[in-house]
């Protein structure tokens, strides 16, 4: 949209321009005169309300210079023509003042949705004890700064511990969900001596404000030295990344369900310890990645591009995984996306 918004700026004396051009080739007719009204209801697109009363203006005194050459001034038909510009024009400097009321009233709204980022999704640190860590968040929304993705790295007495969620459902409840996770996570990260505790109060704050059936899907890691610990309730598997070039899903023993949802099935969560050596890179991520479709329906094949991961920079490999994941969708994503990736240094 942004792009159009110069060829919106000129349209209104483009459109004029036209039909008095065909006008004058046209010859004495009154036919063309009531095109100029496209000019002062373009002008409504576009300009403020000063502007679209210009436009009008110039639009006006266009139709009385072509209706004197046309011979028709004063008649009937042509004074009706002017009461209707006149009309248009007024019609178009109300709904520039009404566009512009909502402009500033969405900037306002986007103010508010910046400032809840920073406290919600704050950045994560580059470096927490031996990893690098890079972070990418996709928003379904063209003009959303937060949805139900969450994410967070804490750097604990007891090691690294991160989070990566999704909040089920969308809008400003998911985000008071996601805020509440966040939350938690931040204290337990630092409080609990393992990630049993870790998910258990995460359990514990999500039972005060969950309702219906809501839930959230979550995977929380804890790195000691070389080895690195995972638990996860429903959430997609992270992508491990070896020094080696190994690509592989780290498959858990036992799937556990969403937080919000361990009271209807009587299964808790593994610890799973896998290896995580010096070169190692784990990708952490939400459904949105992996489900992201392109225009014939194909999901994203995460796993065939590890390979952009490679790149020196963790923030720029994440940038190009990124970059490809727009580009197999070919549009905007269905759903939000947030990647994280950590690197042991």
């Amino acid at each position: 949209m942004r792009r159009l918004e110069p060829l919106l700026r000129w349209l209104p004396f483009m459109v004029m321009m036209i039909v008095a051009v065909i006008d004058l080739l046209a010859g004495p007719t009154l036919g063309y005169l009531p095109l100029l009204a496209l000019g002062p209801a373009f002008a409504s697109l576009c300009c403020d309300v000063r502007g679209a009363l210009l436009v009008g203006l110039i639009a006006v005194g266009l139709c009385v210079v072509l209706a004197s050459y046309d011979g028709v001034l004063g008649h009937r038909a042509n004074n009706m023509l002017l009461i209707s510009l006149g009309g248009v024009t007024l019609a178009s400097a109300l709904a520039s003042a009404v566009r512009q009321q909502r402009e500033r009233e969405l900037a306002d709204v986007r103010t508010v949705a910046e400032v809840a980022q920073k406290v919600l999704l704050r950045p994560v640190p580059r470096s927490a004890g031996p990893l690098r860590v890079a972070v990418s968040y996709i928003s379904a929304a063209a003009e959303a700064r937060i949805g139900g993705d969450l994410y967070e790295v804490v750097t604990s007495p007891l090691g690294v511990r991160i989070l990566v969620g999704d909040v089920q459902g969308k809008g400003l409840e998911a985000v008071e969900t996601a805020a509440a996770v966040v939350g938690a996570f931040r204290e337990a990260a630092y409080d609990e001596p393992d990630l049993t505790g870790v998910i258990t109060r995460l359990q514990t704050s999500l039972d005060r404000v969950l309702s219906g059936e809501r839930f959230v899907t979550a995977v929380i890691a804890e790195l000691r030295d070389t080895r690195i610990s995972l638990m996860s309730c429903g959430h997609p598997p992270p992508l491990a990344i070896g020094v080696d070039g190994g690509v592989h899903f780290v498959e858990l023993p036992e799937p556990a369900p969403p937080l919000g949802m361990t009271d209807l099935v009587d299964v808790q969560p593994q610890v799973c310890d896998v290896a995580f050596a010096p070169g190692d890179q784990m990708l952490f991520y939400t459904d949105g990645v992996v489900e992201a479709r392109d225009r014939e329906g194909r999901f994203y094949p995460l796993q065939d591009r590890a390979f952009l991961l490679k790149e020196q920079s963790a923030e720029q490999a994440l940038e190009d995984l990124r970059t490809d994941l727009v580009r197999h969708v070919g549009g905007p994503v269905a759903d939000d996306a947030a990647m994280l990736l950590i690197r042991h240094r």
